[in-house]
């Protein structure tokens, strides 16, 4: 007889949504990229993206809690883009991809 895992033994990830905030953000440092950066840069910048997006996703814990709030995450990816989250449940929002040249009054977190 096949027995089943217990739940708490069960890989858990978590569905990413992206707010409007989020997406203008990547939306900007992409065409920042596009103008500065080569086609080849701008791959590695999109794969070490993804690669952080799925560690969010598997272990939203990974990453502390911003001095603003500690309902949000703060994950940084380059040592000028830092991304913002909160944890809901079984969702994480993707709050700003920030990049960090910006005047910080600029981060809308809330």
């Amino acid at each position: 007889m096949r027995m089943k895992q217990p739940k708490s033994y069960m890989k858990n990830t978590y569905k990413i949504i992206w707010s409007d905030e989020a997406l203008n953000g990547l939306r900007n440092i992409i065409e920042y990229l596009e103008f500065k950066w080569t086609e080849k840069e701008i791959r590695k910048f999109a794969k070490l993206l993804d690669k952080r997006l799925g560690l969010i996703q598997k272990n939203p814990l990974l990453f502390p809690q911003t001095t603003k709030s500690i309902d949000i995450r703060r994950s940084v990816l380059t040592k000028y883009v830092t991304i913002y989250y909160k944890i809901r449940e079984h969702d994480i929002t993707l709050i700003s991809i920030f990049d960090s040249r910006q005047d910080p009054a600029k981060l809308k977190l809330g």
